[in-house]
């Protein structure tokens, strides 16, 4: 029973190494079409064989980026396999993150709902 309990702390912390290994990787990446990539979560499967990667930009197309990073996928996924002391190694899929893209905009909502209502 006592095994059971610390499988889902494993996975979280499988989960913050990859994203650490993973952004440093992304960083000796050599293509021009990954913008400055953030990542902000890593999500991995209970069985290890899949892990989906989300990330954000500050400067960068993110179809081309999305399209560079999973094209770089099997290269980073063979130096996590360098890196990492775990048996199975996920398939990485790169997934962008619009979750800050969204904030500012409702950020940006807020503020002219403010904006108007000082006025009115």
């Amino acid at each position: 029973m006592r095994h059971k309990r610390s499988i889902p702390n494993r996975s979280h912390r499988v989960a913050d190494q990859i994203q650490r290994d993973v952004a440093e990787l992304i960083r000796e990446l050599k293509d021009p079409r990954i913008g400055m990539v953030t990542l902000n979560a890593v999500e991995v499967t209970p069985d290890y064989a899949h892990a989906k990667i989300y990330f954000s930009l500050l400067v960068g197309d993110p179809q081309e980026s999305e399209l560079a990073l999973n094209e770089a996928a099997g290269y980073v996924r063979n130096a996590l396999f360098k890196r990492l002391q775990i048996h199975t190694v996920p398939t990485l899929h790169f997934v962008f993150d619009r979750t800050t893209e969204r904030a500012a905009d409702m950020n940006a909502l807020i503020a002219q709902a403010n904006a108007t209502r000082a006025k009115d």
